[in-house]
């Protein structure tokens, strides 16, 4: 067999494992998601009703949404539905959970978006300054800011620049949300804050990581050649070490973003967001459980299926790793 035809049947049958592998992981977390909503203590119909409720107006709106069904075939009517672009009805709201996602969808996917661009700015140029400077005390000072970055919980420094910003300086609002039709601006204004407490420490990860992959980088041989042909230092880091230690550090990049848009749902609370996880909030006060597993749904597929894009990207750019798995 021709080792070109060889390489690409290995790649091809890569692919498919990843896929098979994405499909079994949507599938299982269907069922989980499913499950442990159903487990909730507490019924929508009543819910709804009021603890007064007579029991065949109760039934009447339990038959109304679908709940007197087995859970079996609710199941797999709300997968065909999903399958199909049709995530069903909100219980409390009697409007198309799609609509309801789409109009928020624009709120979460930019504070995602901004929040991975303000990440990866501050990210690399700090990574590639403690990486130049190894050992000395800068790069022991970033290291450690950065190791604080990740133990502090975003929800923490949200309420720090909340009080600084908003409060004491007043340079920004406390919360809320505009929307895009007073302008562009003025929604990334009201974007700023949510999107530096999500991006700080995602930051100080993707800095760590970008350090790490400079510094081994550095000690290859071809760095080590372009130091013996005269470059200095810095000159072969800036030259030849950072091209190549970016590998690593792009599949960190994807990965962040699907964890931006899951991790916006505590922010968007303490922002007063409208975005999807005010609506994941609001839909379990209320108890519309189709609406809450529809969007949690619909972020672990994005997260799955970002991260099987980053796999597959790896692979094909990465030739240590492709030649690994061929």
């Amino acid at each position: 067999m021709h080792p070109d035809i060889f390489q690409d049947f290995k790649m091809f049958e890569y692919f498919v494992r990843r896929v098979i592998t994405l499909f079994f992981t949507l599938v299982i977390a269907s069922i989980v998601i499913f499950i442990s909503l159903e487990i909730i203590p507490g019924d929508p119909a009543s819910y709804m009703l009021g603890i007064n409720a007579q029991e065949d107006t109760l039934l009447a709106l339990k038959k109304e949404l679908g709940l007197d069904k087995p859970k079996l075939e609710r199941y797999i009517v709300w997968v065909k539905g999903m399958l199909l672009g049709d995530f069903g009805i909100s219980y409390t709201y009697r409007s198309p959970v799609i609509e309801m996602v789409s109009e928020r969808l624009w709120v979460s996917l930019p504070l995602a978006v901004y929040a991975l661009i303000l990440s990866t700015f501050i990210a690399l140029p700090v990574g590639i300054y403690a990486a130049a400077n190894r050992g000395k005390v800068s790069d022991l000072s970033v290291m450690g800011i950065t190791q604080i970055g990740i133990a502090i919980p975003n929800f923490w420094f949200a309420m720090l620049l909340v009080y600084l910003f908003a409060i004491i300086l007043r340079w920004f609002s406390a919360g809320g949300f505009p929307g895009w039709e007073a302008g562009i601006l003025f929604g990334l204004k009201s974007l700023t804050l949510p999107a530096i407490a999500l991006a700080l420490p995602q930051a100080s990860i993707l800095a760590r990581v970008m350090r790490s992959a400079l510094i081994d980088t550095l000690n290859e041989d071809f760095i080590k050649t372009a130091r013996a042909k005269g470059l200095s230092y810095n000159q072969a880091l800036i030259h030849h070490g950072i091209r190549n230690a970016l590998i690593p550090v792009l599949t960190i990049i994807g990965l962040q973003f699907s964890f931006l848009m899951a991790g916006a749902i505590i922010i968007e609370n303490v922002f007063f967001l409208p975005g999807l996880g005010r609506l994941i909030f609001q839909s379990i006060a209320q108890r519309d459980i189709i609406v809450v597993e529809s969007v949690i749904m619909l972020l672990v597929f994005s997260v799955v299926v970002v991260t099987f894009i980053v796999d597959i990207a790896y692979v094909i750019v990465d030739p240590r790793l492709r030649s690994s798995i061929l």
